[in-house]
C-alpha cells in the first residue's frame, strides 16, 4: 500500500482532468518524487486506481526518460547520446563522466549523490550536446564545461566514501 499522503495526492490531481488517464503522468511523476523511483507496488497500485492494465503504465514509463524503476543518486545526470548530441562529442563527455564519478552508464557512487545514465534524446538537439541534472538542463558542453557544471554540484564538505574526496 502506498502512503495515505501521495493517494490524497493521486485523488486532486486525477480531479483537474476530463478523463482519469490523463492523470497518468502527473500521478507517475508525483509518485516517483515521493519514492525516489517508480516501484513495482507502486505501478501495480496506479494501474488499479486508473483502471488501466499494467502494461499500459509500464509503456509510459519506458517511453519517457524522466521516468525511472530503478534507484537513482540525489544528483541523477542524463547524457544525451542521440544523433545530434553523439555528431557533437556526448559519447566523450559520457565517459569523462563515468571517469570522473568512478561509475559505469547506469551506476550510482557509494555515497548515493550521483548516478548515470544515457538517454536516446533528451529534445534539445539544436543546441547539443546536451544533458539533464535532475530537471535541469545544460547544452554546447564541453570537456571542460562539463568539469566546471560537476565541479559547482560538490557538496561544500567532502566526506569520506564520497565521489569528490580526495584520495589520502
Amino acid at each position: 500500500m502506498l502512503p495515505e499522503q501521495l493517494i490524497k495526492k493521486f485523488e486532486s490531481l486525477v480531479g483537474k482532468y476530463p478523463v482519469k488517464r490523463s492523470a497518468l503522468i502527473p500521478i507517475l511523476l508525483t509518485t516517483q518524487e515521493e519514492l525516489g523511483y517508480l516501484t513495482a507496488e507502486s505501478i501495480q497500485f496506479i494501474s488499479s486506481y486508473l483502471g488501466l492494465p499494467e502494461i499500459e503504465v509500464h509503456e509510459v514509463i519506458t517511453f519517457y526518460s524522466m521516468l525511472r524503476t530503478q534507484p537513482v543518486g540525489r544528483l541523477h545526470i542524463q547524457v544525451c547520446t542521440n544523433i545530434s548530441c553523439m555528431l557533437l562529442g556526448s559519447d566523450d563527455i559520457h565517459a569523462h563522466i563515468c571517469r570522473k564519478l568512478g561509475i559505469e552508464d547506469g551506476g550510482i557512487t557509494p555515497d548515493q549523490q550521483f548516478s548515470l545514465t544515457e538517454v536516446e534524446c533528451l529534445g534539445a538537439c539544436a543546441n547539443a550536446p546536451a544533458m539533464q541534472i535532475n530537471y535541469t538542463y545544460y547544452e554546447d558542453l564541453t570537456l571542460d564545461k562539463v568539469d566546471r557544471i560537476l565541479q559547482g554540484l560538490k557538496p561544500p564538505r567532502a566526506v569520506p566514501g564520497d565521489a569528490w574526496a580526495k584520495p589520502e
